[in-house]
């Protein structure tokens, strides 16, 4: 997870949260956290940086929509950098 910009990083927190996580609903979910808009041209190539890392594979849900499921490597990523996070920020609350 360490060669992943933030904002990549933040798409797979919101994969990993949603229950259905397509590219709309990524792009609603990130709007709100950024408090601005997310332009297509931003989403997708991230989203397909995601995939070809492996930690993201990507689906069709219907024709015109695609659906992003975390892997297991996915998903240990985020558990590796939460263990991580959680170190320095125990540190902070003490």
């Amino acid at each position: 997870m360490h060669d992943l910009t933030g904002f990549q990083r933040d798409l797979l927190y919101v994969i990993a949260g949603l229950e259905e996580p397509h590219g709309l609903a990524i792009k609603e979910e990130l709007e709100e956290y950024y408090e601005k808009e997310i332009h297509h041209g931003r989403l997708y190539p991230n989203l397909d940086t995601l995939v070809s890392k492996g930690l993201v594979e990507k689906g069709e849900q219907d024709r015109r929509t695609n659906k992003y499921i975390m892997t297991r490597r996915g998903r240990r990523e985020i558990e590796a950098r939460s263990d991580w996070e959680s170190r320095y920020l125990g540190a902070v609350e003490n």
